[in-house]
């Protein structure tokens, strides 16, 4: 087992630390845009931890990812409240959440885009730096006094770094996390494990295990089926084994990984690591340990199996657990019992990989027309990002639907549920009233992280924070020429890799063949790919750090 010691990581970020402010040493400063003509509605006098509340009524239209699990409603509660506090009105562009890429894509290139648009995971931004569709909204940081104050409290410049565009500056406004949040994990069916005399996996190869005990008792079934297989083919499996190795895959899977042994990126879907994912999932596949269509199958198939008894295991999250598989399978099987596992480990060790920066929001070029700009960057600031608005959009109005006692305790109203708190109760805090709403509530510090979660998930959250954090690795932004090429490489090379992949998993093509894959992928212009990622690092670590 090889761990990383903190000298390695530094050295191999290259002691990068940029300023918060949108320039960065060795940087051109860029001159302040004139906003004297975009305060409109603005404070004069907006600080940190102050409340925003715009000096005339204000609107922005939001580009609005539309859950069906709470889907928009116009008469919520976060909508007249939000707008009481501040002034503002948000006007929702809805988007279903199947939709929601492609319609963003679309709406961001034709110019047609609302001035915030929310739900956005870097690198999804860079496809429209080039075109200046989006804002550097690293230029106007100076506006959003809480960003600033969580980015330094937290330290996460470093985060911040892997954000930034080969001109030095972020398109992408993140949200902010105290500590790495990690979330999604497996599920296993507890009653099964104790009637078998089985132990809970903490390692890959424990699962293993536990899974060939299951298939021994219940040869018919397959222990394991999964869902979030679409539109990524196993989107959160092959991202926790990925991760267990030391690659990236599934829904995190990118082109290059740092390799601080090399003091380089590898292209990822060639890594020896990347390989030893597909050889442990192709055994579970092979021994019929693992359903082979959990990699494409719907979500709706996947909680089907499970929650009728014809498998075992399958990929959660806290909310998950609460709201698709526990209500099902108890009225099913009342004996059933259920629990969210720590992510089992792997050669890298004890690990919490994960980012301390969420899905953010960028920012239409229009924005820098509107007189209310500096107004709506203020707004963003507070809501996003201050604790005011972040327990506002989480927990929603005190009184109504929640108490607060002395001692900072957090209690739903008795009439509410959320994530299992009040099971039975009559109303929902996302359905009908729109706050713990995931275009607005994520980020923030890790007390309000924890504040909705159940005495079960904090035990979860313990066992991961005790893990070690994973090395953030160094930017390696493009330039716009290179950006125009590797655009030309990246999708044909990424379909590639996961048409190759699922076919090594699910035994299709033999992993004999390694090397031939390997080869392929070097006719499909990796190794140029690679070239220009090594490049752009050593270009941006010689300027900027």
């Amino acid at each position: 087992m090889r761990e990383l010691s903190r000298r390695q990581a530094i050295i191999g970020l290259g002691a990068i630390t940029l300023a918060v402010a949108g320039c960065g040493e060795g940087e051109t400063p860029k001159k302040a845009a004139d906003m004297s003509g975009n305060k409109a509605g603005s404070m004069a006098g907006y600080g940190l931890n102050q409340q925003f509340k715009a000096t005339e009524p204000i609107s922005f239209d939001v580009l609005y990812n539309n859950h069906s699990f709470y889907p928009l409603k116009n008469d919520w509660l976060f909508w007249q409240e939000l707008t009481k506090r501040t002034n503002v009105t948000l006007k929702p562009v809805a988007v279903p959440l199947s939709d929601y890429e492609k319609k963003r894509g679309l709406l961001v290139g034709s110019g047609q885009a609302p001035l915030i648009i929310p739900k956005t995971y870097h690198p999804q931004e860079e496809a429209f730096v080039a075109s200046g569709a989006i804002l550097p909204v690293s230029d106007y940081l100076d506006l959003m006094p809480n960003f600033k104050d969580q980015v330094a409290k937290w330290r996460l410049e470093p985060a911040l770094d892997t954000l930034r565009q080969a001109d030095g500056r972020f398109y992408l406004l993140p949200g902010l996390h105290e500590e790495i949040w990690v979330d999604y994990t497996l599920a296993v069916r507890t009653d099964i494990m104790e009637k078998l005399g089985l132990e809970t996996p903490k390692t890959w190869d424990d699962l293993y295990t536990v899974l060939k005990a299951m298939k021994a008792e219940y040869p018919d079934l397959y222990p394991m089926t999964d869902r979030w297989g679409v539109p990524t083919p196993g989107g959160n499996l092959l991202k926790l084994v990925a991760q267990a190795y030391g690659a990236k895959g599934g829904w995190e899977y990118q082109h290059a990984t740092w390799d601080p042994a090399l003091g380089k990126f590898a292209y990822t879907g060639a890594m020896p690591q990347y390989k030893q994912m597909i050889e442990y999932l192709h055994k579970l596949v092979k021994e019929k340990l693992l359903d082979p269509e959990s990699f494409t199958q719907q979500d709706e198939q996947a909680k089907q199996k499970f929650n009728s008894g014809k498998s075992f295991v399958i990929s959660t999250n806290a909310q998950s657990l609460i709201n698709d598989y526990r209500p099902t399978l108890s009225k099913l099987n009342p004996d059933a019992k259920i629990a969210k596992i720590p992510v089992p480990l792997g050669p890298v060790g004890e690990y919490k990989i994960g980012p301390q920066t969420e899905n953010g929001i960028m920012i239409s070029k229009k924005a820098l027309e509107n007189k209310n700009f500096v107004a709506m960057m203020q707004f963003i600031d507070w809501l996003w990002y201050s604790p005011e608005g972040a327990e506002f959009a989480k927990w929603g109005v005190q009184g109504t639907t929640y108490t607060k006692d002395g001692s900072g305790t957090y209690k739903l109203a008795d009439d509410i549920d959320f994530v299992g708190l009040n099971p039975g109760a009559p109303k929902h805090l996302q359905k009908d009233f729109g706050f713990s709403n995931g275009v607005f509530a994520y980020g923030g510090s890790t007390e309000l992280l924890n504040s909705t979660f159940s005495e079960e998930e904090l035990e979860f959250q313990n066992v991961m924070n005790a893990r070690k954090p994973w090395p953030v690795e160094p930017p390696h932004p493009f330039n716009e020429e290179e950006r125009e090429q590797v655009t030309l490489w990246e999708t044909p090379l990424k379909d590639y890799v996961t048409q190759q992949t699922l076919k090594f998993i699910l035994g299709e093509r033999d992993l004999s063949e390694w090397d031939a894959y390997v080869k392929e992928l070097e006719g499909k212009n990796m190794t140029s790919y690679l070239n220009l990622v090594n490049t752009a690092y050593e270009r941006f670590k010689k300027e900027h750090g």
